[in-house]
């Protein structure tokens, strides 16, 4: 019987308040009931209602070129004949009827070089001349790129290509090949979009290490550097992000055993001892293991997101969109292993370290572990959950990095400035699943925490929404993409919750409230097998029903010809266009040497706008101009047809 409420700890307000055997532990049976098919059902409407969703943006996209469009890599290599010419070979033999054209990829990162160096110089000299710049400033010489050896060198040696008349043709393709290397992809073109997909889907030859093929990302959403690993490396490239990240996850315990041992005041004063005069200060212990653990977990984790989006950008994903789901997946397994079960393990760890001496005793000790951990759970909810809205509404990092844009590195120019940020999906949304996995799992065990979570759930949709509407800009379309995310691991944080119940209501010797709990994780895990079968699909592929219907309008309504025109020119590679991004057909000597001196035109035009010291608008425009419109979708970057993640 407590009589001051008030004055109690929050262990009061846990499971662990009720005796062994007691009937009460029924009722928390009947909520883990409640909750358990409260949320099956609206999983279950939520995912039928988002395949709808799916759907319906399918079917009312205009035709992106994505749809029509093929990468494939792992090209075998061949000593008579180029990879172009490999590649068009191929596909008019063995897909000869839907084969449309295709366009190579290269390896171009001295031409990108240039084209950096180029377009800096012109910033450079618009503003003022050589003489100013090196001047007293707070910013050396160096830091500018205004002695660039490499620059002075290649614009001579480019110069001397496109300046020198005595140059033969053979020769122009020898200094071509310097420059400019086929690498062993390509994307290929297709009729429709149902022959598109079957091409992906396919096998092309009986050794599925050559000709792997891939649906296309959208154009904007290519990440070109990694299209040119070649595909025998992507392996090892995963295996070592993969051990990368474990050793990551192992070093992260340190600091969440240092967060563990400022939450058990006790402890601290057996290793401290001079310690213990300040830490029995009323203020001090509060401070100490209330709020000051959870904030130095929030700090720490501060720095997981750009580590783990570091391990999927190396880990070869060709499109940004999927090295974010990557990255989402990472932080997401990182967060709640760190945030959940280690600082649980770790509290436990501390007094006792038989912990993990079988698996079989893991429901008993996370039934012993995470109500005294409730504590700090709640301070974490309000320290990370809270505070993290007010983060995201004022948005400080980008508002720092604006300001150390225009006043230290002098940057005046506002589309660089005002460029716009896509959602940080990788970030926002590891956090929210995390408040629904704690809010699942102690729902039974500590339901003082739910209404902290009720509160910044109703917050969070307030300002996820406004900012999704109004700050953020949809650079991609993942077409849903990331909600089988949030179903895994809402389910998951169900079964983790019944293993829980099962092991304390064992504790509490109540052996029928823990044989009812074991029928719950069965029907749990049917329920997740089910979603599996009836919806998951859909989010993997595309059906070919609606492809050959779409086929069919476009060509009924005589659209297919201004699509292939289209489709050619959209996956112009940043470091070549306009020059030779859309070569559809293998290029001659000729057509070599026409592009190298364009390029060298580039370089030329580089030195003139600095001689005459005038607005290098022009110079930037023809070094990276890229068509954002499209009669294939529109504005594909602003305003999407049909936006499901909106």
């Amino acid at each position: 019987m407590h009589k001051h409420i008030p004055l109690e700890s929050l262990d009061v307000f846990t499971i662990e308040n009720v005796k062994p055997g007691s009937r009460w532990l029924w009722a928390h049976c009947l909520a883990l009931y409640i909750i358990t098919l409260a949320a099956c059902t609206l999983l279950y409407f939520e995912y039928r209602s988002i395949t709808k969703l799916r759907l319906l943006h399918i079917v009312g996209s205009p035709p992106s070129p994505s749809h029509f469009t093929v990468l494939v890599r792992s090209i075998p290599w061949s000593a008579d004949k180029s990879y172009c010419d490999t590649v068009n070979k191929f596909f008019s033999y063995y897909h000869e009827s839907t084969y449309l054209s295709h366009q190579m990829i290269y390896k171009s990162g001295r031409v990108q070089k240039l084209k950096d160096e180029a377009e800096h110089m012109c910033k450079v000299l618009r503003e003022t001349s050589l003489e100013k710049t090196c001047k007293a400033s707070f910013v050396p010489c160096c830091c500018s790129g205004i002695s660039t050896n490499s620059f002075k060198k290649d614009s001579n040696e480019m110069g001397g290509i496109h300046g020198s008349p005595c140059y033969t043709d053979i020769d122009t393709k020898k200094k071509f090949e310097s420059l400019i290397q086929e690498s062993p992809a390509a994307f290929v073109f297709f009729k429709s979009r149902y022959a598109a997909l079957m091409a992906a889907q396919t096998l092309q030859t009986s050794n599925p290490m050559i000709w792997v093929t891939d649906m296309a990302p959208e154009p904007h959403d290519v990440h070109w550097s990694n299209i040119r690993i070649r595909y025998r490396q992507l392996w090892i490239r995963k295996m070592a992000t993969l051990a990368a990240s474990i050793a990551f996850m192992l070093a992260f315990l340190i600091p969440v055993t240092f967060v563990q041992g400022l939450t058990q005041l006790d402890k601290l004063q057996k290793m401290f001892p001079f310690l213990t005069g300040v830490l029995k200060k009323g203020y001090v212990n509060q401070l100490v293991t209330g709020y000051l653990p959870s904030v130095i977990l929030v700090l720490f984790l501060c720095a997981v997101p750009p580590v783990m989006m570091l391990f999927s950008t190396v880990e070869g994903s060709i499109s940004r969109s999927g090295r974010k789901k990557s990255a989402c997946w990472k932080v997401l397994y990182f967060t709640i292993w760190n945030v959940f079960f280690v600082n649980v393990f770790t509290g436990s760890v501390i007094s006792q370290l038989s912990v993990f001496d079988s698996i079989t005793d893991l429901p008993a000790q996370l039934a012993k572990a995470v109500p005294a951990q409730a504590t700090f759970f709640t301070t974490y909810v309000l320290s990370s959950g809270w505070a993290s809205l007010g983060f995201e509404v004022m948005q400080i990092c980008p508002l720092l990095y604006n300001l150390f844009q225009r006043f230290l590195l002098r940057v005046k120019d506002d589309d660089t400035l005002n460029g716009g940020i896509s959602f940080p999906y990788h970030t926002e949304i590891p956090r929210i699943l995390l408040f629904g996995f704690l809010g699942f799992t102690c729902s039974i065990l500590a339901p003082l925490m739910l209404p902290f979570l009720l509160i910044y759930f109703f917050l969070a949709y307030l300002v996820y929404r406004n900012q999704i509407l109004n700050v953020y800009i949809t650079k991609y379309d993942s077409g849903g993409q990331y909600w089988p995310i949030a179903h895994n691991t809402t389910v998951f944080s169900l079964l983790v919750a019944q293993l829980i119940a099962l092991g304390v209501f064992g504790l509490k010797r109540s052996t029928v409230a823990s044989g009812f709990t074991i029928p719950l994780l069965i029907v749990t895990l049917l329920f997740h097998q089910y979603c599996r079968q009836r919806f998951l699909p859909v989010f993997r592929s595309h059906s070919a029903q609606i492809l050959i219907d779409m086929d069919k309008k476009d060509e009924q309504s005589g659209k297919m010809e201004g699509i292939y025109e289209q489709i050619r020119s959209a996956y112009n590679q940043p470091s070549l266009a306009p020059h030779a991004s859309s070569q559809s057909e293998c290029s001659s000597p000729q057509e070599d040497k026409g592009l190298v001196d364009n390029i060298s035109e580039d370089i030329e035009k580089g030195k003139e706008i600095g001689k005459q010291d005038r607005p290098a608008g022009s110079i930037h425009h023809t070094l990276s101009s890229s068509s954002d419109k499209s009669v294939l979708g529109g504005n594909q970057l602003s305003e999407p047809a049909y936006d499901i993640e909106n």
